[in-house]
């Protein structure tokens, strides 16, 4: 592996080594997988050291890939419709809306 991943190689990646067991949970059972991560990131997020915070932040994304593949989403393609043209709501590479995040 080279040190570089793009966001389709990582679902690519994810799906060659889970899928069997992705497909058979389901979306309901990998969403759950998912939340128990972004818990463990809040943790991580109070306390965590550095190291435990990256590999953190890493699961999340693995865990998001994964429910993206159960869904059938290819992610490179959902982000860049999203937010290839700037900012959803006011369409700016920076953004301007007066609405809070």
């Amino acid at each position: 592996m080279t040190d570089s991943m793009t966001l389709r190689d990582l679902q690519n990646l994810i799906e060659t080594m889970y899928s069997a067991k992705d497909v058979q949970r389901g979306t309901a059972g990998t969403f759950m997988w998912l939340m128990e991560e972004i818990g463990e990131l809040a943790a991580a997020l109070r306390e965590g050291t550095p190291e435990e915070l990256a590999a953190e932040f890493a699961d999340v994304l693995a865990w998001l890939a994964t429910i993206a593949n159960v869904a059938d989403i290819d992610l490179t393609q959902a982000v860049h419709d999203k937010y290839g043209g700037g900012c959803p709501g006011c369409q700016a590479m920076v953004c301007v809306c007066n609405v809070k995040p």
